[in-house]
């Protein structure tokens, strides 16, 4: 069985964002450089409900949590 392929841009969906690339590049722009000692989910950025989504996924190893690296790459100014 295959499991789904996400786009980024779906990331930005579920999280309730803009998901345009220009937007998903703007956010990451007014968020970065997120420093190494805050946590994804725990940014300040964050509702409540997107910090538990991104934590889920990724304590889960869901099919989501490859994105969820991604982001926190991204936020944290290396991609």
């Amino acid at each position: 069985m295959e499991l789904p392929v996400h786009h980024f841009a779906e990331l930005f969906a579920q999280l309730g964002l803009p998901s345009d690339t220009a937007a998903i590049k703007a956010f990451i722009t007014r968020h970065s450089p997120l420093p190494e000692r805050i946590r994804l989910e725990e940014a300040p950025f964050w509702t409540p409900a997107q910090a538990r989504l991104l934590a889920q996924e990724r304590s889960e190893d869901a099919d989501w949590a490859v994105l969820v690296d991604r982001l926190d790459l991204a936020l944290r100014g290396g991609g």
